[in-house]
């Protein structure tokens, strides 16, 4: 039945007597996909997948195509792969098996825009997740342009996916030989799931219960961590009670987009009722710990950026604490956090700066069109608005302004 529903996703006819389809789909505006089934042949240092048809399906014409084996197509500078159907006499000759595996494949590169751990997880992990989740742990993986700091800091959930070694398939000499290799993977959005396009109806919820088991992290049924340390004290959540308070973690970004006055942020969130824990995440943190560090707490806050990508770790009716920066940014604080945070069932409260806490309005003053006008300069092209929105700015929360977005998150979490 499984196989079924992943031949039928691949837009596979499950009629063995059906004519033979095109190996690869190039369909989507998001990725590219080849699937073969039968006699699959892989030769990493050309980059290359070969199908060898049975002799009753060999045409005088082979087929080819070059895909890139990354869900974002449209990169420029990700290498292709060559996927070739054979023709009856290129069949006589295909290169040889020189290992045999029973397990199926997936060919993928972990390049890009990866090193950013919203890339690293919209880009690969999810799509990873959709791609070959269905096989329980029985698929190997080949990976093109391998990184291996990505391997070291997911290895946890690519050896959950695979039970087996991860190949480096741009240095792999031999001619490996499955009953089946999808060649790249599957996406269906942003940092998101479609169930409806998944073999098992798999939702972003789904995905982070299965990280969170992956990290071992305490089961669903457990409530957020202050309301599970108080069950058996008695009083407000006030400090006064012996009552613990809600835990904040307070993420500051290390260059663009960060908080220039985390000590009045502290103070402010402190005011608020919360505990509050800092941190400054780096690429090579151990999730390990760090999933738990995010576990322990109620509300995860921070700038939009990356960061809040460890909104995976955090537990159902938790809060995430968007603040949005200056230059009509909802949107993408939306569409990037927002939707999935709601997905997910957690509680999503975003804040919007003004001009005057934005360090763009120290810089150029308040009547540059920057700062007077984003429309302006969103018009003129993403690569200036990224220029100035995403790369230049800097946020000095007006915590004055910011308190009442604290007080609706404890309310929030009080509920």
């Amino acid at each position: 039945m499984e196989e079924e529903l992943i031949r039928q996703e691949l837009g596979q006819d499950a009629d063995a007597g059906a004519p033979p389809k095109p190996v690869c789909d190039l369909s989507d505006p998001r990725y590219d996909i080849c699937e073969i089934s039968g006699d699959a042949r892989a030769i990493g240092v050309n980059r290359t997948i070969l199908y060898v048809p049975p002799t009753a399906e060999r045409g005088a014409d082979g087929q080819e195509w070059a895909i890139k084996d990354q869900s974002r197509k449209y990169l420029e500078y990700i290498e292709k792969v060559k996927v070739k159907t054979l023709s009856a006499a290129e069949s006589l000759v295909a290169p040889e098996c020189t290992s045999q595996h029973a397990v199926p494949a997936v060919v993928f590169a972990m390049n890009g825009l990866t090193s950013n751990p919203w890339h690293d997880f919209s880009d690969v992990i999810v799509p990873l997740f959709i791609t070959a989740r269905a096989y329980d742990g029985e698929v190997q993986f080949l990976v093109t342009d391998l990184q291996p700091w990505f391997v070291d800091k997911y290895r946890l959930i690519l050896a959950n996916l695979s039970r087996y070694d991860i190949v480096d398939f741009n240095k792999d000499a031999g001619v490996r030989c499955h009953p089946r290799i999808v060649v790249g993977l599957r996406s269906h959005r942003d940092l998101g799931i479609d169930p409806a396009r998944t073999p098992r109806n798999y939702t972003l919820l789904d995905f982070r219960m299965y990280i969170r088991d992956i990290f071992s992290l305490p089961p669903d049924g457990l409530g957020i961590p202050y309301k599970e340390a108080n069950k058996n004290a008695s009083g407000g959540v006030d400090g006064g009670t012996g009552k613990r308070k809600p835990r904040l973690m307070l993420i500051n970004r290390g260059r663009n987009r960060k908080f220039v006055n985390i000590p009045e942020i502290s103070a402010a969130v402190q005011a608020a009722g919360f505990e509050v824990v800092v941190v400054e995440p780096r690429r090579d943190l151990r999730l390990e710990e760090f999933s738990k560090a995010v576990d322990s707490c109620d509300v995860l806050m921070g700038a939009h950026g990356a960061g809040l990508t460890n909104f995976f770790f955090l537990r159902t009716d938790a809060a995430m604490l968007q603040v949005v920066p200056w230059g009509h940014m909802e949107h993408s604080a939306m569409i990037f956090y927002g939707v999935q945070a709601k997905e997910m069932r957690l509680r999503d409260v975003e804040y919007s700066i003004t001009a005057e806490e934005s360090t763009l309005y120290e810089k150029y003053g308040k009547d540059h069109p920057a700062v007077s006008d984003p429309e302006s300069i969103h018009k003129q092209g993403w690569q200036l608005g990224m220029k100035y929105y995403w790369l230049e700015q800097d946020i000095r929360l007006n915590v004055t302004r910011f308190a009442p977005t604290l007080h609706q998150v404890l309310r929030t979490l009080q509920e």
